[in-house]
């Protein structure tokens, strides 16, 4: 089990990093990666403060750590200059938050987001024909995710990637310890939104390959 997307007290997330990798780890992950809410005020001081923790205390952990960001809210105009400011401050991944149906995401972000080349979009909502179709043209791998509300379109974005042959990842989306869940669960959520047991396998498959990219 890998997760590309978390989150610790550096935004709304209950957690310490330290706990939060623990846990994880402590449920059988193999990967995780601390992306908090960041926009233009927050990017460079979460950064600061989780690749600290990450180059310091993440070798201690048997469980591959990562710190990265998810861009949230942040208007179309500018998130490919938020995509490029991140990999600049050091984030190893960049997760967009996408067009959500439970959250007033504005239009345009998933495109947007697509464009600028991030490493995931997050919970994409109704994500479009020509989003998909762009976002196999720049490996931007779309997000199934076990948490509630956003998870509501995870159907219509298990059908859309495999129409087009986009990649999926599956991700927790965590902000409470609650949220990690097992590999029951991640499973049954992943079959649940259509993907059949080689597809859900293979997003594991596209997730280390994410992680291992970050590694070099």
């Amino acid at each position: 089990m890998i997760d590309l997307h978390t989150h610790t007290i550096f935004s709304d997330g209950e957690l310490i990093p330290a706990e939060l990798v623990r846990r994880a780890e402590v449920l059988g992950y193999k990967a995780l990666c601390m992306t908090d809410h960041a926009d233009e005020a927050t990017t460079y001081h979460i950064l600061e403060n989780v690749l600290r923790f990450v180059k310091k205390h993440g070798h201690f952990f048997d469980i591959n750590v990562l710190a990265g960001v998810e861009l949230t809210h942040v208007p179309p105009a500018l998130i490919a200059e938020m995509v490029k400011s991140a990999r600049d401050a050091g984030a190893q991944v960049v997760v967009m938050h996408g067009e959500t149906p439970v959250e007033p995401v504005a239009p345009g972000t998933n495109l947007a987001a697509i464009e600028a080349g991030v490493d995931i979009l997050a919970h994409p909502g109704l994500i479009t024909d020509e989003e998909v179709k762009l976002a196999v043209e720049k490996g931007v791998a779309l997000e199934i995710t076990t948490r509630g509300g956003h998870s509501y379109t995870n159907g219509h974005v298990a059908a859309m990637a495999r129409k087009h042959g986009a990649k999926l990842v599956v991700n927790n989306d965590a902000h409470a310890p609650r949220d990690l869940v097992g590999e029951d669960l991640r499973r049954t959520i992943a079959l649940g939104a259509g993907l059949t047991v080689d597809e859900y396998r293979q997003t594991e498959a596209n997730a280390w390959e994410i992680v291992q990219r970050c590694m070099k």
